[in-house]
């Protein structure tokens, strides 16, 4: 079986893509990829891409955002921003997406103009290069059966996993969950930082809830385990490109109560720290395990 075209260069911005349908009133469709629910990371987003479009000279430092409801990809998504406030420093917008008149996603974002104060960072780990690891079509090869249908070249993020035996040998213990990712295909050469933000956003959501099941020896894909993410926080530090290699670095410091909260570093290809992740899941044991048809 011959595996399908790679999407063109602008699919991913035809997701984040919001259209104007009223004052501060947007509405976004999903990408037809078969998902019986909207992927997470795209109403993130989206819900940013709106906001943006509502604030001038000043790029998003950090979102909050809240899943309530999951989303139907077969129709659109309507976002209602509300202006909070607009500061000397500060603006600050809230989101929600709506879908048959009821909100299924809130998200407030903060914007902050560009000042000088004090710099540092976190160091970014030693790991190979994405050149030295197995690209997609090798990495599905390798991967478990029931995990091949997470490596989707129609995607438009490209991943190289650093650790692949994460999935070849999940029993064995281990502490961060760590990728190199980027947009499939470059970017227009004069998009803005915030769009740059916006595609981050949607990428940060891939991978992150599965981090919650290392030290378990369980993969996400595992029929026994109901997977959500219930919230997703993201801070942007320093400016970056989304269209070049970013290393995700992740990992879980607790799991409790069905709940798993799990963070996330992400760095540019020359080491710094460019956005940092949170995100609390729902991670289950099903009394029944799901089967796949």
């Amino acid at each position: 079986m011959t595996e399908p075209a790679i999407p063109a260069i602008s699919d991913l911005l035809s997701v984040l893509n919001v259209r104007a349908v009223g004052q501060d009133k947007f509405e976004a469709t999903s990408p037809t990829n078969g998902w019986k629910r909207v992927f997470g990371g795209q109403v993130v987003g989206q819900a940013l891409a709106a906001a943006v479009n509502t604030v001038e000279g000043r790029n998003p430092h950090s979102l909050h955002a809240y899943f309530i409801l999951g989303g139907d990809p077969s129709i659109p998504i309507a976002y209602e921003v509300d202006r909070i406030r607009d500061g000397g420093s500060f603006t600050t917008r809230r989101v929600q997406a709506k879908q048959r008149g009821e909100v299924i996603f809130s998200m407030i974002a903060s914007f902050h103009k560009q000042e000088a104060g004090f710099e540092h960072s976190l160091q970014m780990p030693n790991v190979a290069p994405p050149e030295q690891l197995p690209d997609e079509a090798a990495l599905k090869a390798k991967l478990p059966i029931m995990l091949r249908g997470y490596v989707d070249l129609t995607w438009p993020i490209e991943m190289r996993v650093v650790d692949l035996e994460r999935y070849l040998s999940p029993e064995l213990p281990r502490t961060e969950h760590r990728i190199w990712m980027r947009a499939r295909r470059p970017l227009p050469s004069d998009l803005s930082l915030a769009m740059h933000q916006c595609a981050l956003a949607f990428a940060s959501d891939y991978s992150l809830l599965e981090t919650g099941l290392i030290g378990h020896g369980m993969l996400l894909g595992d029929p026994r385990i109901m997977a959500a993410s219930l919230d997703h926080a993201v801070w942007f530090h320093r400016p970056f490109r989304a269209d070049e290699w970013l290393l995700y670095v992740q990992d879980s410091p607790s799991a409790q109560d069905a709940r798993a909260f799990c963070r996330g570093s992400v760095f540019s290809r020359d080491g710094a720290l460019v956005a940092s992740v949170a995100q609390e899941g729902l991670l289950r044991l099903r009394s029944t395990p799901q089967t796949k048809s």
